[in-house]
């Protein structure tokens, strides 16, 4: 398993599309010295952290689906952004060992990560970059 997710801030990077790279990261981060979960973005005024084991708290529909939008609700509209949001927050650093593939946006990007010597596996994903 893995964990990675289309979200609005990658939206708010449309038009730096060409040099950016998600990098899918083993699920085992969650066992690291330190590691919280929040179930939004870790700066918002109403950010709830919890410890790894707490992971069901997550609302992983919300946080995975493909579109945010409740054009009929709101408050819905809200709640279900800030859920994409949702953060893996490590101390220091992530060791590379957990980094398990890239995903880019096109071919182009994809011969540039490879051939600057990315060491993993690197997809084409269009649809987490909104293309």
């Amino acid at each position: 398993m893995s964990i990675d997710a289309r979200n609005p801030m990658m939206y708010k990077r449309l038009a730096q599309v060409d040099g950016l790279c998600v990098l899918s990261v083993s699920t085992h981060v969650l066992e690291l010295p330190g590691v919280a979960i929040s179930d939004q973005n870790a700066a918002s005024d109403y950010v709830r952290f919890y410890p790894p084991a707490a992971i069901r708290r997550l609302n992983f529909n919300w946080i995975f689906a493909d579109d945010w939008r409740h054009p009929d609700d709101r408050i819905a509209y809200w709640r279900h952004k800030s859920a994409k949001c949702a953060e893996v927050l490590v101390p220091h650093a992530v060791p590379f060992e957990y980094v398990q593939k890239g995903y880019v946006a096109s071919e182009p990007v994809r011969s540039r990560l490879l051939s600057a010597g990315f060491p993993r596996p690197v997809e084409l994903m269009s649809r987490l970059f909104f293309r």
